[in-house]
């Protein structure tokens, strides 16, 4: 197993290299420069642009920009286009902010998922099998900015309940239980609303899965045999309904970089989705070629994840 999770990263790493490479050539075939940003601001002369393509070696060579920019990241010494910041630690700042949304939302959406696609494959045919089935295509078919906008008005004209933003204005000196009240009540939201269309994705994957193998013969000898109906469910039918989760798990981690940039924006949450955004606007290359970096690295270590837990949950499976 050691051997080929070795082997396995040593080509993620070359896969992750073409990948930066390729990354880095398709965005500085964009059109437009960073320099052309702003071209209407009147201070911006001639020579300054000059001056700012040199610093960044926009006038280098490609496989030299290349070099600059993986140095530059390597050592920590990357500095953005758009304030002359440094790239690393404002990801960092964003990451903070973007990791309890990703997770309490990844919590919500797969703990919401299994229980409401198992009980509906189990009932098929019932009222709360066609009642889950029409308000999963309803979340669907919804735009979710549309659903968040009800939500905010709800909340605010019923409760006269602040959710935008991080924190309530005026409670940066209010004691620690009220700030840590505060920072639950403005994640509640838009990480509920950022599950949803997850929980009816992954729900009716979860029955459809369901119902591929309740009926099989192992499942059938397994109820022949006198077990409990929870232990040919869950300790039979779910295990071996897993596998195609086990994928989709894999491919979570650059949720993180992405995030949902939808629901950043509307509920003002400062996001690493935000913040890529707004680099793709201001032509920010070294913040888009780091989060793309970021995001591919992620990718590829969900695979490798993935493919060790596929021998965890199905025996048959060794890696070698």
């Amino acid at each position: 197993m050691w051997r080929f999770v070795l082997r396995t990263v040593l080509q993620r790493l070359l896969l992750l290299l073409l990948i930066s490479i390729i990354s880095h050539l398709v965005i500085h075939l964009a059109p437009g420069q960073p320099s052309e940003v702003d071209p209407m601001n009147p201070m911006m002369k001639a020579v300054d642009i000059a001056r700012i393509r040199a610093s960044f070696h926009l006038d280098d060579p490609f496989y030299l920009q290349y070099l600059h920019w993986m140095r530059d990241l390597v050592f920590g010494d990357l500095k953005s286009f758009r304030d002359g910041l440094p790239v690393l630690p404002k990801i960092w700042d964003r990451f903070l902010n973007s990791a309890p949304l990703f997770l309490l939302t990844t919590l919500i959406v797969w703990t919401a998922s299994f229980p409401t696609g198992i009980h509906a494959a189990l009932r098929r045919g019932s009222l709360y099998d066609r009642s889950t089935t029409l308000v999963a295509y309803t979340l669907i078919s919804v735009p979710g900015f549309f659903l968040s906008y009800l939500l905010i008005l709800f909340v605010v004209r019923t409760f006269h309940l602040p959710v935008i933003g991080q924190h309530t204005f005026g409670t940066e000196h209010a004691p620690l239980i009220v700030r840590f009240m505060d920072r639950i009540w403005h994640l509640a939201i838009p990480s509920i609303m950022a599950a949803l269309t997850g929980i009816a994705v992954l729900s009716r994957y979860v029955r459809a899965q369901m119902l591929e193998v309740i009926d099989q013969d192992y499942v059938r000898t397994a109820r022949a045999k006198g077990l409990d109906e929870d232990h040919v469910v869950y300790g039979h039918a779910l295990r071996n309904a897993l596998l195609p989760f086990v994928t989709m798990f894999g491919f979570l981690l650059p949720g993180l970089i992405s995030g949902s940039v939808i629901f950043e924006q509307i509920f003002a949450w400062p996001g690493l989705g935000l913040l890529g955004y707004e680099a793709i606007l201001a032509r920010d290359f070294p913040m888009i070629l780091t989060l793309n970096f970021m995001a591919a690295a992620l990718t590829l270590f969900g695979i490798l994840l993935s493919d060790i837990l596929y021998a965890v949950v199905d025996p048959r499976i060794r890696l070698e």
